[in-house]
Parts: structure tokens; C-alpha cells; sequence
């Protein structure tokens, strides 16, 4: 029997990045067809950045922790 190898499948890309070919290369860098800064648009409207979302959320916290305790002196 002869190894095959599998066919390279194309991964499922959003409309926007279709066409996108990232490589890294000998040294180690990234080498792109899409610029880095069309890259982080596309990113900053589509993922959540869960580290941002929890600090919002803590910021939040604490101020209502704080609204609560200035009510409870005016009392």
C-alpha cells in the first residue's frame, strides 16, 4: 500500500478574510497577503476581548459597590 498523503482541505473563512494566506517562513516570520492592519479591523469588530470585558466588568462593580456604600452613609 502507498502513503497518501491527505489532501490539504481549505479552511471555512468569514467572507471578509476569503483569499487569506498566512506562511511563516524560515526565520520565523509572518508572511501575509492581508495587511496586519486590516487583520486587526476585521478582529476588533468580530472577537470579544474577554481580558477588556472583565476589567469593564470589574470597573462596574466597583462602582456600584461604591454608589451602595454612599447610600447607606446618607441614611
Amino acid at each position: 500500500m502507498k502513503n497518501k498523503k491527505p489532501k490539504a482541505e481549505e479552511a471555512q473563512v468569514n467572507p471578509e478574510l476569503q483569499g487569506l494566506d498566512i506562511r511563516v517562513n524560515e526565520f520565523g516570520e509572518i508572511i501575509s497577503n492581508v495587511s496586519v492592519e486590516k487583520l486587526n479591523d476585521f478582529l476588533d469588530r468580530n472577537v470579544i476581548d474577554r481580558k477588556l470585558e472583565e476589567k469593564v466588568e470589574k470597573e462596574q462593580k466597583k462602582k456600584n459597590s461604591q454608589k451602595s456604600v454612599k447610600k447607606s452613609k446618607k441614611k
